[in-house]
């Protein structure tokens, strides 16, 4: 069926039904009611959808290249840890501090896509660079520019998934997505790694600016028409008065539901990030020989629970509400915590993470689809990612430093059980304070 742009006129308008294949297509029926919170669109192409999911498994095998390698590369090339140290922490800063700037700029882009593309390119030339010239001017800028590149990346995967399928479809695709990310990440590290062991550490950076193209590739089979910008800026239908009320920057900053979660994500992540770390050198004061084998299997096993999971966090979060879902994660995260402080065998620890999976599967779809449930109707739905996002990193970068201090000085027991109690915590908030966003645009039945 043509696709209608923006200022066509819309007498009848099809509603959505999900199908299997990621995508939404139109099925008879009435026009959504007022409360609805998002005027019908004809549904994406399959081109579109399949562009998409392409999109973000390159992109995923793109930015594997910049994970552990980079401090193997850097460490042939005879840097010192200080400085490698410098490099990764340049990284970390801006990549931090870029977080809402990167949503703004996704919120006034005029093309979405366009972006993406631009930032990808200059990762792809990042990758170069490291290759090329890895001396400590030219690796620097590249830290930084990739970080900063990477700032507007997530966000707008996600505005481009909210333009192409809508509110109403944006649980599935947020499961599609993460589904796809998993594999790319998996895919990317087998490859990386075998090359890096076969030929050389610098290949690893050749091979990231290799696989830039097919990303580009991807992301041009994604019909721009298709995007619908204000629905991917998250902005309310005019006659939509309900969440019209939110569509000042103001409006969203005094939404509570938004600072809730985004608190919510800074325990998830204190709790998080230095558990793996922390297990790691764990696991190789007791067996250093198995260690590299043991940790490459507590990487892998959560992806693939990401990978099999996602899709039906998805479909779940529309039956059950957010709610439930994200107090499933922080549980899980929970157990974790408590299990790596009383398990002594290596092997068992691999079995643990198991849970680090759910918790994964969980976040990699609430995340997004929360603040696209709270941000809806502002036109700042990336900017709420970038908020969310800096309280994410705030939670990571203080999770390793403060788990670091109470290991040296209490022992790994007392630093597992803490961040359980942090996950806890968390857990707690969310049954107490964080409001259901799932139905907020279900509550008005449909005229």
């Amino acid at each position: 069926m043509p696709i209608a742009r923006p200022s066509a006129p819309r007498d009848r308008q099809p509603r959505y039904s999900s199908e299997a294949d990621g995508g939404v297509r139109p099925r008879p029926g009435p026009e959504p009611g007022q409360g609805s919170g998002e005027t019908a669109k004809p549904s994406p192409s399959r081109q579109s959808l399949r562009g998409l999911d392409w999109f973000i498994f390159f992109l995923a095998d793109v930015q594997t290249g910049f994970g552990p390698f980079i401090a193997v590369y850097l460490t042939t090339q005879k840097w010192t840890q200080a400085q490698i140290g410098l490099v990764l922490s340049i990284g970390g800063v801006v990549g931090l501090i870029g977080q809402m700037p990167g949503g703004a700029i996704i919120d006034a882009a005029k093309s979405e896509r366009r972006v993406a593309g631009l930032a990808i390119a200059a990762i792809g030339c990042c990758a170069l660079a490291y290759a090329l010239w890895p001396i400590f001017p030219v690796v620097a800028g590249a830290a930084t520019l990739h970080a900063a590149a990477s700032c507007v990346l997530g966000p707008a995967i996600a505005a481009i998934s909210l333009g192409l399928v809508g509110p109403r479809g944006m649980a599935e695709r947020l499961g599609r997505n993460a589904r796809f990310a998993s594999l790319g990440n998996g895919v990317a590290a087998a490859v990386m790694g075998t090359c890096g062991y076969l030929l050389s550490s610098r290949a690893v950076f050749l091979v990231t600016f290799i696989l830039a193209f097919p990303t580009l590739i991807a992301l041009s089979r994604i019909r721009e028409r298709e995007i619908d910008i204000a629905r991917a800026h998250g902005r309310a239908d005019r006659e939509d008065r309900e969440v019209a009320r939110l569509s000042n920057l103001l409006g969203l900053l005094r939404q509570r539901a938004l600072l809730v979660f985004a608190l919510g994500v800074f325990l998830l992540q204190l709790a998080n990030a230095a558990m793996l770390p922390l297990m790691a050198g764990v696991v190789t004061t007791k067996s250093s020989e198995w260690a590299p084998m043991l940790i490459a299997f507590c990487i892998v096993v959560p992806q693939a629970i990401v990978a099999l999971t996602s899709p039906s966090v998805g479909a779940v979060a529309q039956r059950w509400g957010r709610r439930p879902l994200l107090m499933l994660g922080f549980g899980a995260l929970a157990i974790r915590g408590v299990l790596f402080a009383v398990v002594h065998d290596p092997v068992v620890l691999v079995a643990v993470q198991i849970f680090d999976g759910v918790t994964a599967a969980v976040f990699a779809v609430m995340i997004p689809l929360t603040v696209a449930d709270v941000a809806f109707g502002s036109g700042h739905f990336s900017l709420a990612q970038g908020i969310v996002g800096t309280a994410s990193g705030i939670g990571a970068s203080l999770s390793t430093i403060i788990a670091g201090f109470v290991t040296d000085k209490y022992g790994s027991v007392t630093a597992f059980t803490g961040l359980s109690g942090v996950a806890l915590t968390g857990l707690v908030l969310i049954a107490l304070l964080m409001p259901e966003t799932g139905q907020q645009r279900e509550r008005k039945p449909a005229e």
